[in-house]
């Protein structure tokens, strides 16, 4: 029987079920599971992998259903948009990376304005420029909320300035301290390192904290940010020159905050979070 089963390509049970009943038509296997509405949703995923290539099947059904609760629709399940997808031929190829060092700390909060964490990256241009950037990101609701990019290299007084700059968009034009303690969670750069770095964050009321020697790891929101901005927005732009690049930059930031969705807010962006979570 099994030999026969391999054979027929069905199961023992569906041969053994077949010879007690008398039959002996071979069953045929059923086909892709389809809904009629599969291609109205399909062009609503296409519109947004055409724009976001990036994207895998989640955070597509996060911008599909903001659209169709925008038109009064019901949401779509995840799952329906990743057998849609693949069928498509539009899932994303599975992250093969080597494993790195499993990290045990929580860098994320449970509030916001609580704990704030900066790192720097390099965007190289096609043309040999290259361009240095450094951001602050919330480790509670996620949004970056300041950068500064130079084509020099990173210096302390540009870190002092998005100290200043984020302190001020958080708390208001004109404000110099912060109203409660925030720690500013950095690696052990030189600009980060710096003694007027670290007198001048102390004096805004952020408490300077910085990671171990080699464990990237322990700033891990700030690597990931990194990573995901690069794959969404850097990988996919023109990099003609530096100037190009420096004109993108503060779209890339919006809609970074406005659109971008994350697994640890609901599949909400930045901005959506801060909205639902602010008192009416």
């Amino acid at each position: 029987m099994k030999a026969v089963a391999e054979a027929l390509d069905v199961s023992r049970s569906n041969l053994v079920l077949r010879v007690q009943d008398g039959t002996t038509e071979v069953p045929r296997r059923r086909g892709p599971y389809r809904k009629r509405t599969d291609e109205s949703l399909l062009a609503r995923i296409r519109a947004v992998t055409d724009e976001r290539a990036s994207y895998g099947y989640r955070r597509v059904t996060a911008l599909v259903n903001r659209q169709l609760l925008s038109e009064g629709q019901p949401r779509v399940n995840p799952k329906r948009v990743y057998r849609v997808m693949k069928a498509a031929g539009l899932l994303l190829a599975r992250h093969t990376g080597k494993p790195t060092r499993t990290h045990e700390g929580t860098v994320a909060t449970l509030k916001s304005n609580l704990r704030w964490c900066s790192d720097a990256f390099e965007i190289r241009c096609w043309n040999g420029e290259r361009i240095q950037v450094a951001f602050s990101l919330d480790c509670c609701d996620r949004e970056a909320m300041r950068f500064v990019a130079t084509t020099g290299g990173l210096t302390g007084e540009l870190v002092r300035d998005l100290m200043a700059e984020t302190l001020e968009y958080r708390f208001g034009a004109g404000c110099r301290r912060a109203s409660n303690p925030i720690e500013w969670l950095t690696d052990n750069g030189p600009a980060y390192t710096a003694h007027e770095t670290r007198e001048f964050g102390s004096s805004l009321g952020l408490l300077i904290r910085t990671t171990p020697a080699y464990s990237p790891e322990s700033n891990g929101m700030a690597e990931s940010f990194v990573k995901s901005f690069k794959r969404d927005y850097v990988y996919l732009a023109r990099l003609d020159s530096a100037e190009a690049v420096l004109q993108q930059l503060p779209a890339w930031f919006h809609d970074y905050n406005t659109v971008h969705p994350h697994k640890a807010l609901k599949m909400r962006s930045p901005r959506e979070f801060r909205l639902a979570a602010s008192p009416l």
